[in-house]
């Protein structure tokens, strides 16, 4: 029976949103075209290990000598490594738009393993790579090559990381296990969590709904609505706790013995390196969002008056409140969008309306897609959005945010593969500076109501982002501190959960309506390659919120030295790349200042709350 491909444009205009077209790509997953793209990809890694081979890159017997030839050989082995990954990289996101779309497409899984086992071969000709270049002289290759010049970074990287290889025998069997091991289970995950259908009662029937289906009622004005999904949730989660468990407590596991083993002193140490971040850094933000979780307590107590509640339930925390919110339309959200992107520049503005015209972005919830919001690099200065369309402002800010990461992916698009590896911690910063863009513009032009509204939704993004996002690291700090002595109980997972939300929230949520599911609900937490999936978002936040104020300062001269920025964040650590615009992110001041900003909006909500408890009194 023939297999339906990716939907092209004339097929996606018959759906109420749109879905993304990957038929520019290839036709069909069972194309020949498909097929000849898929052979390609093989026979670049094949080009790519023979070559390696050949010059003896990472062979631990053969003592490596630099010479005359060494830089020629080095250059031709980063252009071929450059090449592969365009290849690779292109039929990942192919592939992977399936499988997020639809995870009971089980050819896509297919191709997806076998795509694994030539990324398992990629990462063991990493890891030889590094090997090599940790031996060489690479101050003498950077001033002998200019191709060296130009990926002086990556090579200050490579030999970091070099510090922490094992032997060669032992990483390769650590990369044939991955898909079998950490990566199995991460995949277990995504695919059980993405086909959990939720038993709920809704208008006086029982039926069934997809999970994030379910948690997109936490937006929904009537608390009995939100409380019997927040509970139907809680239920499902439970039922479900046993296999998520077994998948967090291998994963975590795996990566607390590779870190020993490879003679890292924690996870999070790999996590900042991996973040182009210090540990200064990172305690200086956290610090400063410490600081802020009294005025954020003020944000949740006010809400929770005008819900006529003492204290917020977890159910209450995405509420709507202020009245009805107009709703906001796909096609108004993407006018309103194209608007305000073209006001920082046409750059902007024409990489947005390219998105719309040429259908980058899948908006439709249905069963079987991933729950959330992602974009991703497919070639060149080309991305796919993914994302969960409801009629409310957060889409409009969700949709901005996305069109942030496809607007640094088109400032990226010169440079090489290797340059464009970008942490996640600077990976955030033109997502959230779209998104400030798009709801400063929303605050000036709407009526007061939709303003107190749209306040709320800006004030409850960060909330997520951090409260709740500290609340994700406390967790999984402690995690991974437990997980060295032994696997963690479904109840034991809930309550360190718990306590770190106590810890964050404090008593401005209901103690007897807490999520102590929120480590089954988030995906972030089950990979083995990316621990700490958190923080780097709230470093995401508050630096796109210190360059915003910058922006607004002098906006002729920031945007240029802002495009620049975007296409430089593989180049440098952050500190490096904050200092272009005199900031020093070693510091509690810079976090500060941009939490003020957040306070500012937390008076003004107050005061507005205040108002509107005394004209309905």
């Amino acid at each position: 029976m023939p297999r339906k491909s990716s939907p092209t444009r004339a097929q996606a205009a018959a759906y109420q949103l749109p879905h993304w077209d990957m038929s520019v790509v290839f036709p069909s997953l069972d194309s020949p075209a498909f097929a000849a793209g898929f052979q390609r990809a093989v026979e670049n890694v094949d080009r790519l290990e023979a070559l390696f081979n050949e010059h003896a890159i990472g062979n631990p017997a053969v003592a490596v000598v630099f010479g005359d030839g060494t830089v020629s050989i080095f250059e031709a082995v980063l252009t071929q490594i450059n090449d592969t990954m365009e290849v690779v990289n292109e039929l990942s996101a192919y592939v992977t738009s399936f499988i997020s779309t639809n995870s009971r497409d089980t050819q896509a899984q297919a191709v997806w393993s076998r795509l694994q086992f030539q990324g398992v071969r990629l990462s063991k000709l990493g890891t030889r790579l590094t090997a090599w270049l940790g031996a060489l002289p690479t101050e003498e290759l950077v001033v002998r090559s200019p191709l060296a010049a130009d990926h002086a970074y990556s090579l200050e990287k490579a030999r970091m990381e070099f510090q922490h290889l094992l032997s060669r025998e032992t990483e390769d069997l650590a990369a044939d296990l991955s898909p079998t091991g950490g990566n199995g289970w991460a995949k277990l995950y995504g695919n059980f969590t993405s086909q959990l259908m939720v038993p709920i009662e809704m208008e006086g029937k029982q039926t069934e709904l997809p999970m994030s289906s379910v948690r997109n009622l936490a937006y929904h004005t009537d608390r009995s609505v939100r409380q019997r999904a927040y509970e139907a949730e809680l239920k499902a989660w439970e039922g479900a706790a046993v296999p998520l468990a077994a998948a967090l407590n291998s994963i975590k596991g795996e990566v607390n013995t590779l870190a020993c083993h490879r003679r890292w002193r924690s996870a999070l140490e790999i996590s900042l390196e991996q973040n182009n971040m210090d540990e200064p850094s990172l305690e200086a933000m956290m610090m400063a969002a410490r600081e802020a979780f009294p005025d954020f307590r003020r944000y949740f107590r006010a809400k929770a008056r005008l819900l006529g509640q003492e204290g917020l339930a977890w159910f209450d925390l995405f509420a709507p409140i202020g009245g009805q919110e107009n709703p906001w339309t796909y096609d108004a959200a993407a006018r309103f969008i194209l608007q305000q992107f073209g006001t920082f520049s046409p750059k902007m503005r024409d990489l947005a309306e390219r998105s719309f015209r040429e259908q980058w972005i899948d908006a439709e919830p249905r069963g079987g897609k991933r729950d959330g919001a992602f974009c991703m690099r497919l070639r060149q200065d080309e991305s796919r959005i993914l994302m969960n369309f409801k009629e409310s402002f957060n889409s409009v800010r969700t949709l901005a945010h996305e069109l942030g990461h496809a607007y640094h992916n088109l400032n990226l698009a010169g440079r090489t593969a290797t340059q464009r590896v970008t942490p996640m911690t600077l990976a955030e910063t033109a997502s959230t500076f779209c998104e400030t863009v798009v709801t400063q513009a929303a605050l000036a032009e709407v009526s007061p109501q939709e303003q107190f509204v749209i306040l709320e939704a800006s004030l409850q993004s960060a909330g997520q982002v951090v409260v709740d996002i500290t609340s994700r690291f406390l967790f999984e700090k402690a995690l991974f501190a437990q997980r060295q002595e032994r696997e963690l109980s479904v109840d034991e997972l809930g309550a360190l959960m718990v306590d770190a939300q106590d810890q964050t929230y404090g008593d401005a949520l209901q103690t007897e309506f807490m999520h102590p599911f929120m480590w089954a609900a988030k995906s972030h937490y089950y990979s083995t390659n990316r621990s700490f999936y958190n923080y780097p978002y709230m470093f995401g936040q508050l630096f796109a919120l210190g360059l915003y104020a910058r922006y607004q300062a002098d906006a002729d001269g920031f945007r240029s030295a802002y495009d620049e920025l975007l296409s430089s964040t593989g180049l440098a650590n952050a500190a490096d790349l904050a200092a272009r615009f005199q900031i020093d992110i070693r510091t509690p001041a810079f976090w500060r200042g941009s939490l003020d900003v957040i306070r500012a909006d937390i008076d003004r909500f107050e005061e507005l709350a205040e108002g509107q408890l005394t004209s309905g009194l």
